[in-house]
C-alpha cells in the first residue's frame, strides 16, 4: 500500500517565489518516492505542494470542507485543477481538518496561521509523525514551543529541515521504522 502524506500549511496566497519553489519541491519529493498527496484542498502552500506533485505524475487527494464540487468551488472558492480526487466531506474546515490528518500516515508543514495550527495540535495529539519545513514562517516556526507549552509527549515524532528532499527522506525513514515497512 502507498504512503499517504498530508501537506498542511498557509492557505494564504504566496507572494514568495522562493517559499511557492519550496512547496513544490516537497510535492514533487512526495511523488517521487511514489506517495500520495493529500491536503484540504485548498489554496497556497497545499495548492502548491499538489501542482509540485502533478509536474512529475504523483497522485494527489484533496479533503474538501464543502458538500460537491459546487459548494467547494464557488462558495469556498477553492481549487480542483491538481487533484486526482477530491473528497468531499460537507463538514466544514475545522472537521475536515481531522479528516486530513488522520487520512494521512505522515504530516509535512509549510508556513501557516491559525488553521495550521489546528492541524498540528490533532497530529500531534494523534502521534502522527510530522515533518516541518523550517525556515517557511507562520505558525510552522513555533511547534517546539507549543509542544513545550503543552507539556504532553503523546508519541508523536517530528522531524525539521529546509531542504524538501531531505525533510521527505526523513519523514520516510519515520514512516518505515513506525511500520516496519
Amino acid at each position: 500500500m502507498k504512503i499517504k502524506i498530508g501537506v498542511m500549511g498557509s492557505s494564504e496566497a504566496p507572494k514568495d517565489k522562493i517559499l511557492i519553489d519550496r512547496a513544490r519541491e516537497v510535492g514533487r519529493e512526495i511523488a517521487r518516492h511514489d506517495c500520495i498527496l493529500i491536503n484540504g484542498a485548498t489554496t497556497g502552500m497545499p495548492d502548491e505542494a499538489a501542482v509540485g506533485a502533478k509536474e512529475v505524475g504523483g497522485m494527489v487527494i484533496g479533503i474538501s470542507p464543502a458538500k460537491d464540487i459546487q459548494e467547494h468551488t464557488n462558495v469556498y472558492k477553492l481549487p480542483s485543477k491538481a487533484y486526482d480526487s477530491i473528497i468531499y466531506t460537507g463538514v466544514g474546515f475545522n472537521f475536515r481538518n481531522i479528516f486530513n490528518i488522520r487520512t494521512s500516515d505522515a504530516l509535512i508543514f509549510i508556513r501557516g496561521s491559525l488553521g495550521t495550527l489546528n492541524e498540528f495540535t490533532i497530529a500531534y495529539e494523534d502521534a502522527k509523525i510530522i515533518g516541518v519545513l523550517d525556515k517557511s514562517g507562520g505558525i510552522s516556526d513555533f511547534f517546539d514551543e507549543v509542544i513545550d507549552i503543552c507539556k504532553k509527549d503523546t508519541g508523536a515524532v517530528m522531524v525539521r529541515d529546509s531542504d524538501p528532499k531531505k525533510l521527505v527522506e526523513k519523514l520516510l525513514k519515520e514512516v518505515k521504522k513506525r511500520d516496519k515497512i
